[in-house]
């Protein structure tokens, strides 16, 4: 079960969980995005990252709390098709607004 970032990382993007990453799964456009991204396939599920995020942002797969459950998806999608995690990241949370 992979890790996910969830919506307290959206334009809080301390590098911390980057840092203590063993496999290196977690990613992002640091001039593009606006929240880190945990690659699925590639999370070894140790949990370094969850206990190193200041912001909270980071859960197990199957313990996001409800109203973030989109994350998996949008974390997911980003290695995949990253302009579409980006839309889904604007479209829940506009820039303007956060």
């Amino acid at each position: 079960m992979a890790y996910v970032i969830a919506e307290p990382c959206i334009d809080n993007m301390d590098q911390s969980c980057v840092a203590v990453c063993p496999v290196d799964c977690i990613s992002s456009d640091p001039k593009r995005d606006r929240k880190f991204f945990i690659d699925p396939s590639n999370c070894i599920d140790c949990g370094s990252c969850e206990q190193a995020c200041p912001n909270g942002a980071i859960f197990r797969a199957d313990s996001l709390p409800v109203d973030w459950a989109g994350f998996a998806w949008v974390d997911a999608t980003w290695y995949a098709d990253p302009q579409q995690a980006r839309d889904a990241i604007d479209a829940y949370l506009p820039a303007s607004a956060a």
